[in-house]
């Protein structure tokens, strides 16, 4: 890994992904209640520091899906948002990921799956989305090491895990 780690946050529209960048970097105690945010067009870049290594969270919108592979040969890992409470979406969100996770530069890269918005009341347990996602299945024809977590950014319910996958990846 490079001394400046690049992190791909990537996921549809309106999953969670501005919010969930929000709380890393500063983290429940300062953010309060969600803020709304707006569907990011372009990107948000952010710096963390992890045991002194600093990894930069690469935001890339939803609307920017055909064009996330130009930005794919920078990066060192991928964290895949799906928001669990938008059943609708989460067929099209799986399809983004199976094109995500067989992009060629992203063949040996750390992937983290994060199932966000776990608190809302009409979420789906984590065995019916992995069943509905063919998880499995999705494991087993990966080429990359994939890690599975939930979050809910509105409680910080899941964050700890998260910034513990980061610090693993970076320190190798």
């Amino acid at each position: 890994m490079s001394s400046n780690d690049i992190c791909l946050l990537l996921g549809a529209t309106g999953v969670g992904k501005t919010f969930s960048l929000q709380l890393s970097l500063h983290g429940l105690g300062e953010l309060g209640e969600p803020s709304s945010t707006l569907p990011t067009v372009g990107t948000n870049l952010t710096d963390l520091t992890l045991k002194k290594k600093k990894v930069t969270l690469r935001e890339l919108g939803g609307c920017m899906g055909p064009i996330w592979p130009s930005y794919f040969k920078d990066c060192s890992s991928v964290i895949f948002i799906v928001d669990s409470a938008n059943i609708a979406q989460i067929s099209s969100s799986c399809i983004q990921l199976l094109s995500v996770l067989s992009a060629e530069p992203l063949h040996s890269v750390s992937v983290l799956i994060l199932f966000n918005k776990r608190d809302m009341p009409c979420t789906m347990s984590l065995v019916e989305i992995k069943s509905l996602f063919r998880m499995d299945d999705i494991i087993a024809s990966a080429t990359q090491p994939i890690t599975i977590l939930e979050l809910s950014a509105h409680t910080g319910q899941g964050l700890q895990e998260v910034l513990s996958w980061l610090e693993s990846i970076i320190v190798k």
